[in-house]
């Protein structure tokens, strides 16, 4: 019979995972590293988000797990002290609201009796 790791064990397990997290959901995942283009400085930023639960059960074990979505959302752009930030176009997410709202006029103009 396969012996549960003693409560020492899981508490770093835990820390390990919590850590891994950390890293995930970072300052390095929201804005990337600068570059330099024709003397511009460009520093990527993206919204990063993320969640995750962990658990243990008598005589069942351990388990966890953890779910995270970054989403660029544009630059930063430096050039002779100036900062600017150009906003990242997402013609995926333009799109699918111009679906929702067509889709939403469309089944309010069905509802009003003529």
């Amino acid at each position: 019979m396969p012996t549960q790791p003693e409560p020492a064990s899981r508490d770093l397990e835990s820390h390990d995972i919590l850590s891994r997290v950390g890293d995930q959901l970072g300052v390095r995942r929201v804005f990337g590293e600068s570059t330099v283009v024709d003397g511009i400085t460009v520093i990527p930023v993206a919204v990063a988000i993320g969640g995750g639960g962990a658990g243990a059960a008598p005589g069942e074990g351990t388990g966890g797990g953890f779910g995270g979505l970054v989403w660029g959302t544009g630059v930063y752009t430096v050039s002779e002290g100036r900062v600017r930030f150009v906003p990242a176009i997402d013609v995926t997410a333009l799109a699918a609201l111009g679906v929702l709202a067509i889709g939403l006029a469309a089944r309010v103009t069905r509802r009003r009796p003529s």
